[in-house]
């Protein structure tokens, strides 16, 4: 390896004490220091240290490749810090790195908790609903916050989810000489003397939200226009959602299906609704299931919207299905992505069998009747008859 000009140096609340020789090392040789006001506090940088640009930036630091850089970062540069974006921008042999303990692993070691069981998120400026699909019994998480007021808010929008009897711990500048870590409950957090860097652990005691395919129509904001519970746990299991994989929702309505996809496992969705008010739907309900990062919502026409859209690993199509529709389709996607379609109307069936004629796939016909009052007694009320096709693009066989 060539000798990089660029040092990113994980820096503790122990300052110049916690850092290895290599680190002071390669900090005393540097003509310039970047960091926050913080972190050249704590290593004692004057003259030489710049702080990062707000909003942040890496590109000061690129501004002076060539020139003997060190960059510091809170703990492990390479858990929710720069040094990722600063590896993604360089050549291997620009940089080399120094790590310090990362928050996580100080919060592990005072907790007790195995840290590759741990739920990490940096909830700094990110909405608190992402914690909502991870709330569940006995589920331990660790949020990294801005500041004293965000442990408050943390703590009452734990409470207004249902839990406020989780277990509750917050940890203040971890490593350092003004640590402190303090036990409580998100009822009865009221501290007033929160010292940043700060994070807060839960250990969650309440019923969350199942991750079984088929959720309750009644947790989603809809018009009626929304793929019902039974039918959505078949087409879900038709996609298969995988780790790292996109969905498009094409016609997506209420956006049940996006939602379900990412909480089965699936990636990231793309979700294209053609009328505003359901669009704005289909944000309410990623918002609400803590998954507007990988919900993302395009209002416009199916057909236009399909060049513009991200390559899918799998298709759901919802309403909006036509012979120029699926043409477009068709000729957009790669072999091997998985397509799902779920058709009400007589004329979209017929359009269906002309397709799974042409294309092979698999097709099913779901017929559905729900318990309801009939006179002095119950009976059956069937829902309208649908017919599903699943198939994978360029194979001619079942998905």
């Amino acid at each position: 390896m060539a000798d990089p000009w660029l040092t990113i140096i994980g820096l503790g609340e122990d300052g110049l004490e916690g850092l290895s020789p290599a680190s002071r090392s390669a900090l005393d040789d540097a003509e310039i220091v970047f960091g926050g006001p913080r972190h050249l506090e704590l290593a004692e940088i004057t003259t030489s240290g710049r702080p990062w640009p707000v909003p942040f930036s890496i590109e000061p630091v690129l501004a002076e490749r060539g020139k003997p850089v060190a960059v510091l970062a809170s703990g492990d540069p390479f858990w929710f810090g720069a040094g990722t974006l600063l590896a993604e921008a360089l050549d291997p042999n620009d940089w080399r790195a120094f790590p310090a303990p990362s928050t996580a692993a100080l919060a592990a070691s005072r907790l007790g908790w195995r840290q590759e069981e741990m739920i990490t998120l940096g909830l700094h400026a990110a909405p608190l609903d992402r914690l909502r699909p991870l709330m569940s019994d006995g589920v331990r998480t660790l949020c990294l916050l801005r500041d004293e007021a965000a442990v408050r808010e943390v703590a009452d929008w734990v409470v207004d989810e249902g839990f406020g009897a989780s277990r509750m711990w917050v940890l203040e500048a971890l490593g350092g000489p003004r640590e402190r870590v303090r036990s409580t409950t998100p009822v009865t957090c009221a501290f007033e003397d929160v010292v940043t860097p700060v994070a807060v652990a839960l250990e969650f005691k309440g019923q969350g939200q199942p991750r079984a395919s088929g959720l309750e129509d009644s947790v989603f904001q809809h018009d009626g226009q929304i793929t019902k519970r039974p039918v959505r746990a078949l087409t879900l299991s038709a996609l298969a959602p995988r780790p790292g994989e996109r969905l498009w929702d094409l016609g997506a309505g209420s956006g049940s299906i996006s939602v379900e996809w990412c909480l089965s496992g699936g990636g990231e969705a793309v979700a294209v609704e053609s009328r505003e008010d359901r669009a704005n739907t289909i944000r309410a309900n990623a918002t609400h299931f803590g998954l507007t990062p990988r919900l993302s919502v395009h209002h416009g026409d199916i057909t236009e919207a399909l060049e513009e859209l991200p390559d899918p690993s799998a298709v759901f199509i919802g309403g909006g299905a036509s012979a120029e529709m699926l043409d477009a389709l068709w000729s957009r996607l790669s072999p091997g992505v998985r397509v799902v379609l779920n058709a009400v109307t007589l004329e979209t069936q017929s359009l269906v069998l002309d397709w799974q004629d042409r294309h092979g796939g698999h097709l099913i016909k779901i017929d559905l009747a729900e318990a309801a009052p009939l006179g002095q007694g119950r009976g059956w009320s069937p829902a309208r008859t649908l017919v599903q096709w699943r198939v994978t693009r360029g194979k001619g066989t079942e998905a």
